[in-house]
């Protein structure tokens, strides 16, 4: 569904931020992205949506394919209506519009109007919780009732592709596992194609088919989910793991500064 070959992006005309990524999301599956703060994942997401130019950036080289379609460099709002809808870190909900009004705005590109009702019930039954809230101001919800509405209000304008960016973000552990629970069964009963940046590497690899790991600006490592999470470097920089089953910290992990086979 989704393959980015080779793709280069620089912000400002100076400062070049992915160098070479290349990567694929298959239909129907969830494909995850992991890596350290800076390797590039969110510019990776702000590529293939379009919202680049919003912050002086530009994909220079390499493409990006979408149903074998170049989506490169178009207008944020185009993709959309191709059926690629991205929830960004940090939420970005309609603060001052209620739960119905946000769900409401996320359907702004459909014309299938009349379903649009049918589709807020069907929402509210993966997300029991905004169903009390539907005329509640959003801004007054806590983090994860927003990141429940983030989701949601995705959901509604039907895309083909999601990109989640960190919905983790903040959210106390028993709710991130019914969110990422909540993922995973959108992906499997919608056939919504879900592509997962995460921080929380052992949750995005316990629901995801196909993972990828980032570093500077491309990708170092890929692979099944099932695989990676067995992978002694994953298991130690990613999860927390030694080869021998240890808990280290990260001044720990210091030792392993990028190491020259992921990046041979």
């Amino acid at each position: 569904m989704l393959k980015i070959s080779n793709v280069e992006v620089i912000y400002d005309d100076v400062i070049l931020v992915l160098k070479g990524m290349s990567m694929e999301a298959k239909e129907g599956e969830i494909t995850v992205l992991l890596g350290a703060n800076g390797a590039g994942k969110t510019t990776t997401l702000k590529a293939i949506s379009g919202l680049l130019k919003s912050e002086e950036g530009e994909v220079t080289d390499g493409s990006i394919e979408f149903m074998g379609q170049k989506i490169n460099n178009r207008d944020a709002e185009d993709i959309v209506k191709m059926g690629i809808f991205q929830v960004m870190e940090g939420r970005r909900i309609f603060k001052d519009l209620t739960v119905t009004e946000n769900l409401m705005a996320g359907a702004y590109t459909r014309k299938d109007k009349k379903n649009i009702k049918k589709d807020i019930e069907s929402v509210f039954g993966y997300f029991p919780k905004l169903e009390s809230r539907r005329t509640q101001v959003a801004g007054y919800m806590s983090g994860g009732e927003q990141q429940m509405l983030a989701i949601g209000r995705a959901l509604m304008a039907r895309p083909r592709l999601m990109l989640l960016d960190e919905p983790s973000l903040g959210l106390a552990p028993l709710l991130v596992k019914e969110i990422f629970e909540i993922i995973r069964k959108i992906c499997s009963e919608e056939k919504t194609t879900i592509l997962l940046v995460e921080q929380n590497a052992n949750l995005a690899l316990s629901i995801g088919h196909y993972g990828y790991v980032m570093e500077m600006g491309k990708v170092v490592l890929d692979g099944e989910c099932s695989k990676l999470r067995e992978n002694e470097d994953v298991k130690e920089f990613y999860l927390g793991l030694s080869d021998v089953g240890k808990k280290k910290s990260f001044k720990d992990a210091k030792h392993y500064k990028r190491r020259k086979r992921w990046l041979s």
